[in-house]
């Protein structure tokens, strides 16, 4: 998500043929998700599935897992325009249908993280991936307005800007 996030920002400032060039290219991981083609990216990211909570209207939304864990069967992800991501705001205001991920398909149980918890897991996020580290932190500071530089004061202060969201199966649905 950070980088995806980022990616459509500088879109906003390209012509409208490359926006929407840009655009069509990011979208291709929901085609290959409706294409059952989805468990190519293992769980390096998942397909939500969303309704409006205004319109009523279903959406489908990729975005990054930061961090998914085999015992407990959760995918964590963040959203990379904080408050204001409709998909957070959907989700929250109880609009989760469903969520696909490594090839299964579940209804979720959503929780959002506490701080502390979200900071320890995206400083774990970023231990995972130290070579593309200082890439990751440039995308965070563009996100967030700030220079993020990976200090466990800033990366608090980031997970409260961007909250992160974690998703399990609800195994009472059956």
């Amino acid at each position: 998500m950070p980088i995806v996030g980022a990616t459509l920002h500088a879109m906003s400032r390209t012509s409208p043929a490359i926006a929407r060039w840009l655009r069509a290219v990011l979208h291709v991981p929901v085609y290959l998700y409706r294409a059952r083609l989805g468990f190519v990216f293992g769980h390096r990211f998942l397909l939500l599935v969303h309704r409006g909570r205004r319109s009523g209207r279903r959406y489908e939304t990729v975005v990054e897992v930061v961090s998914y864990g085999d015992e407990t069967d959760e995918s964590v992800v963040l959203a990379g325009w904080g408050a204001r991501t409709q998909w957070l705001r959907n989700v929250e205001a109880g609009g989760a249908l469903a969520v696909e991920t490594a090839g299964r398909r579940f209804k979720p149980l959503v929780r959002r993280l506490e701080i502390d918890e979200a900071a320890a897991v995206l400083a774990e996020y970023e231990r995972r991936n130290r070579l593309i580290a200082p890439i990751v932190r440039r995308v965070l500071s563009r996100l967030v307005g700030w220079r993020y530089d990976g200090s466990a004061a800033s990366r608090r202060r980031l997970v409260i800007q961007l909250p992160m969201l974690a998703f399990r199966p609800d195994r009472s649905t059956g």
